[in-house]
Order: structure tokens, then C-alpha cells, then sequence
């Protein structure tokens, strides 16, 4: 990937989850830590020190939302991250979803998914749903979300990840992002830097 590009991405990386202490965090800042790796620009978004307006409040004054808006709508790439709940994604990464409005500024930007749960079969379920959710409002969900199973037992209590397997597979996640964002918006993005310079 050439220096130009890199310079041009910005990724902002979405945590689905409030809790104190809690591992989607933890697994997104290893997604972040890998795209800062490779020079990239990563923006992590917590929800937790956020004040998101609930749907149907008019949040038009809240400094938060204008903040989430602006970031997202400059990103290059979004991942949204979610730990399962009751068989779906969090209330939390759904609050992140509505407060980007519809049309949503999500929409015709590539998406990563990424899912923790404590139990054996992972956020399948999670990640369906959240697929569906980011399909309908426009986005380009990349194929192959990552699931984490039993997260509970893969990180130590300073957030590190104790099972190399599964952090090269949640490091996966930036890698599979910026493969798309290299093969198919840089050579836009080179295109028109061209198309700049030839009309200068």
C-alpha cells in the first residue's frame, strides 16, 4: 500500500459494550493496535464516556453526537464490535446506530464486524443480526466477521490476550479491512488526487 494511501485512511473503530472492564474493548484494542501497526489513522469510539441521546430524543445540541457524526462520516472504514446478549447484539452498538441517523452516515462505507461472547458457540447470533442492521441501512459489510468464544478465558485482567490463535484472529479484522480498503477505494482515492493535480 503506498504512502499516500495510508495517509488518507482513517478508521473509526466502534465499541458495543459499557460495562466496566469489558472484553469487546479489549478485543477492539487490538484491532486498533494493528492498524496503527501498519500507519493508519484509528479513532476507537467508547460508548461509555459518550452522552448519546435515545432514539426519538432530538439530540441536535448534544456535543457527543455531532462529534460521533463528523468522525464517522470522514472515516474510510468502520468496525463495529458487539458482545452478545440474549441472542443478538448489544442495545448499546444498536444506541451508536440510530444516533448516525437515516439516511445513515454509515451508508456506502465498509464495514468489519467483530463479536465476543462468553459462551462455547461465540456471537454467531450477535453478528447475524448486526449484518442484517448494517446491510438495510447501506453500509458494505466484509465477509468473514470474527467471533470470539469464551472471552472471558483468552484475556488476563491487563487486556492482553493470552491465546495467540485468537489474537491473530481479532488482529484479522484490521487486516481484512485495509485489504479492502487497499484494493478498492485507494485506487479511487488515487484517481481523484490525479484528476486534482491535472486540473491545477
Amino acid at each position: 500500500m503506498s504512502k499516500e494511501c495510508i495517509d488518507d485512511i482513517k478508521i473509526v473503530a466502534i465499541c458495543g459494550s459499557v460495562r466496566p472492564g469489558n472484553f469487546t474493548l479489549k478485543a477492539l484494542r487490538l484491532v486498533a493496535d494493528e492498524f496503527e501497526k501498519k500507519g493508519i489513522d484509528v479513532q476507537v469510539i467508547d460508548p461509555s464516556t459518550m452522552n448519546l441521546p435515545l432514539p426519538g430524543v432530538n439530540g441536535s445540541s448534544s456535543p457527543d453526537l455531532k462529534m460521533l457524526k463528523e468522525v464517522v462520516t470522514n472515516a474510510t472504514g468502520i468496525v463495529l464490535s458487539t458482545p452478545e446478549y440474549h441472542g443478538s447484539y448489544s442495545s448499546v452498538i444498536k444506541l451508536v446506530i440510530e444516533n448516525l441517523g437515516f439516511p445513515s452516515v454509515l451508508s456506502g462505507k465498509p464495514v468489519a464486524l467483530l463479536g465476543v461472547a462468553a459462551g462455547a458457540i461465540g456471537a454467531i447470533k450477535a453478528l447475524e443480526h448486526l449484518r442484517s442492521v448494517c446491510s438495510h441501512i447501506g453500509t458494505i459489510v466484509l465477509p468473514g466477521p470474527v467471533s470470539i468464544a469464551a472471552v472471558h478465558t483468552v484475556f488476563d485482567d491487563d487486556g492482553n490476550c493470552t491465546d495467540k490463535k485468537v489474537e491473530k484472529r481479532i488482529r484479522g479484522v484490521a487486516i481484512h479491512l485495509t485489504d479492502y480498503i487497499k484494493e478498492n477505494i485507494c485506487p479511487r482515492i488515487a484517481l481523484e488526487e490525479m484528476v486534482r493535480k491535472e486540473s491545477t
